[in-house]
């Protein structure tokens, strides 16, 4: 019998043959009917695909694991495991998993998402809720730890009074009641071989820089973890301006270096790579159908296009922080820029990110299927929340190719049974 397909795979859209072991996979479970009905496309169709008559497109194979039974994302033993903290819609994750990473406890607390990430990561454990109410001992044990958590100041004033009294104090004491602590109070119990924590850039200096003080003393100093950071911006890898701070930690010494790490030239991607093509080109996703692009017309759904009540009212909020020297406005872009920083405050006005139409038409917001893209998503990630949220989720997430980058990295250092200092490695990134 061959061996089960591996369901973190999922979300990797590969060749024909891929796109057909899930088709046989599924129609060990399904009708050709049922499958049709789920593809949206006639049984015929998939009597070709079986018969290898016609090539099925890759973008299905996301369809087809949908229609598999829920069973643990790995037969037999991956080449590391991982926990996914405060994680968002998987971006980190998926880093992980494509160096073979498998993802054994997963934390995110806002329910909506949780339903995304529980629609394009289908697990054998259940995605917890608040961190902060998980005991450190019920996680399972795991090699890596992968974090995203949110910048929070610290309070120094119960530490300056321990000092002054001449009694000791620890990571506890700096850290309590953030969220950092939860990370912190994991990595204690557990002792993972890494861990990879991501941060806004504005972490290094917040709170006059006590903040990233406390977090570097608490890793090295507290944990006794080798840590590595390095700032690193997102139009590396997609054209989008997005810097964050990564900590790369390892319980024991390796050559682990960042600058080792192959960094694209900037501005070599360009919006044209994700917005929309109105060429007749744009891929037809079942699971997206004509929520954001009508493929009849060629065009953008007419709703991402700014009211005129909207675009005025920008226009004039610009002019007036102009007038008094700031340079808080709109950001307009084209198919040849490399956007601002995509918030997750997007859906309000869009303001940062608008789509030149011509002189002639008020500019557009990005659709969340392009925001999706922007943060290197494939067109596989299915989006099942409104707009609203999604734009929250992507303008909350990472990008993954800089993830991806980072992951590959780390990889000889997880894997190895014996970790010594060595040369620092680098790879290739064709």
């Amino acid at each position: 019998m061959p061996a089960p397909i591996p369901i973190t795979t999922v979300l990797t859209t590969g060749g024909d043959d891929t796109v057909l072991a899930y088709l046989k996979a599924a129609r060990e479970h399904h009708t050709q009917t049922k499958i049709a009905r789920h593809l949206k496309v006639d049984a015929r169709t998939i009597r070709r695909w079986e018969a290898r008559q016609s090539v099925p497109p890759a973008y299905v194979v996301h369809a087809l694991q949908q229609l598999l039974p829920l069973d643990p994302p790995f037969e037999g033993e991956a080449a590391f495991s991982f926990i996914d903290l405060f994680a968002g819609i998987g971006g980190i994750r998926r880093a992980f998993e494509a160096v073979g990473g498998r993802c054994v406890f997963t934390s995110e607390w806002d329910s909506y998402a949780q339903k995304t990430y529980a629609e394009n990561f289908r697990d054998g454990h259940a995605i917890n809720g608040d961190i902060t109410k998980v005991q450190a001992g019920d996680i399972p044990d795991h090699d890596v730890l992968l974090a995203g958590f949110p910048c929070q100041p610290f309070s120094i004033a119960g530490v300056s009074k321990k000092n002054a009294l001449g009694k000791a104090h620890g990571f506890a004491c700096e850290t309590q009641g953030t969220l950092f602590f939860d990370v912190a109070r994991v990595i204690a119990e557990k002792r993972p071989r890494a861990f990879l924590l991501e941060n806004v850039k504005n972490l290094t200096s917040h709170d006059k820089g006590r903040t990233f003080a406390v977090i570097k003393r608490t890793l090295s100093e507290e944990l006794g973890y080798h840590i590595h950071t390095r700032v690193i911006d997102g139009a590396h890898f997609v054209p989008q301006h997005r810097e964050r701070i990564l900590i790369v930690g390892f319980r024991e010494p390796v050559a682990f270096d960042f600058d080792a790490l192959p960094m694209p030239p900037k501005g070599q991607h360009t919006l044209k790579e994700i917005l929309h093509r109105t060429d007749g080109s744009e891929p037809q996703l079942p699971w997206d159908e004509d929520r954001f692009f009508d493929h009849a017309h060629k065009k953008v759904q007419d709703k991402y296009t700014l009211t005129d009540n909207l675009w005025r009212y920008l226009q004039n909020y610009a002019e007036k922080h102009r007038l008094k020297g700031n340079g808080f406005g709109f950001g307009l872009v084209t198919p040849d820029s490399v956007t601002r920083t995509l918030s997750a405050r997007y859906y309000k006005d869009g303001s940062e990110i608008l789509v030149y139409q011509g002189e002639s038409k008020n500019p557009r917001r990005l659709t969340p299927r392009e925001c999706a893209r922007l943060m290197g998503f494939p067109d596989t990630f299915t989006i099942p929340v409104s707009d609203t949220r999604a734009y929250k989720q992507f303008g909350n997430s990472v990008v993954i190719d800089v993830m991806a980058h980072v992951a590959r990295l780390m990889q000889p250092y997880l894997e190895a049974d014996i970790l010594e200092p060595e040369l620092p490695l680098r790879y290739a990134t064709a």
